[in-house]
């Protein structure tokens, strides 16, 4: 049992107030799962072209933002508790080699030109603290709350999992064939940090887009491939999408307005939030692709 949330702010003058809503809305989950959380924020950079967000874990923060300047050339890097995102008008390709070559003891968590992802372990009131996401910015955010039962607590066993660019998912359910599709997308060329089902699923969506697979029709085909029971809500850089597996044991509930689009586990995560009284409140169809922004 865990607690995924997803907010899509329509109106712009309400993206200083996205870390507000997003941190009320992932401390209302932790009664769904207390023993880690996480959550994915979106905002276009002005003055940078990519962010990629990574786990220093025992790394010390001033030794390796001195290193990293002498690999990369107009580079800023910000540090939030065990987290920072690097931002840098380097491409991809390079900056991943380095990451991957010279900072072996790093973990990256995701990259791409808007997205910026914190998870921790810990009960999510402590983490969102943490990382003042209560101070964050941006157009839309996913986040997750878990009750682990798939693989370790971890920070690498905490979602969202990102394994694309601009991508990310979150997941309460369980799939019973991510071994056999682990398998098989390692052959494509996929790669995966833990053992977490969810990190699979991912991985499967970002295999389909890769090949120029929209994403509806990757979470209608996941409906076939992915076998258990599901809801996921899979950030982009322009907006998110939710989908329940057809048989629909896992809850989920959305509430819209003019203003913005609320997704929760449950309605008491969305309490605080502006005018919810006043939204379309309802329940998403099973097997149904739901998507704002994309």
């Amino acid at each position: 049992m865990c607690g995924i949330v997803g907010i899509y702010l329509k109106n712009k003058n309400l993206e200083k107030s996205l870390g507000k809503f997003l941190s009320g809305m992932l401390k209302n989950m932790s009664s769904r799962g207390p023993d880690s959380a996480g959550f994915a924020i979106y905002k276009e950079e002005k003055k940078f072209k990519y962010k990629y967000s990574i786990c220093l874990n025992d790394i010390n923060f001033l030794s390796f933002k001195k290193q990293l300047s002498k690999l990369l050339k107009n580079v800023k890097v910000d540090q939030t508790s065990d987290h920072a995102i690097i931002k840098t008008n380097e491409k991809p390709d390079k900056v991943l080699k380095i990451l991957q070559e010279k900072f072996k003891d790093i973990s990256l968590v995701g990259y791409g030109k808007s997205i910026e992802i914190f998870k921790q372990v810990g009960n999510p009131e402590e983490v969102v603290k943490k990382f003042n996401l209560e101070k964050l910015e941006g157009s839309h955010g996913i986040g997750h709350t878990r009750m682990a039962t798939e693989s370790a607590i971890t920070t690498n066993g905490s979602h969202p999992y990102s394994t694309g660019e601009d991508e990310c998912l979150v997941h309460n359910g369980s799939l019973s064939n991510h071994n056999n599709l682990r398998r098989e997308l390692k052959k494509k060329g996929s790669k995966f940090n833990s053992d977490n089902d969810t990190e699979v699923a991912a991985g499967y969506i970002s295999n389909n887009l890769k090949n120029k697979k929209n994403l509806k029709d990757t979470l209608l085909s996941g409906l076939k491939d992915l076998d258990g029971f599901y809801t996921f809500i899979t950030g982009t850089r322009k907006g998110f999408a939710i989908v329940r597996d057809e048989i629909a044991c896992k809850p989920a509930v959305i509430a819209e307005t003019k203003d913005y689009v609320a997704i929760a586990s449950e309605f008491q995560a969305m309490a605080h939030l502006p005018k919810v009284n006043n939204a379309k409140i309802f329940e998403p169809e099973p097997g149904i692709v739901y998507m704002w922004g994309n």
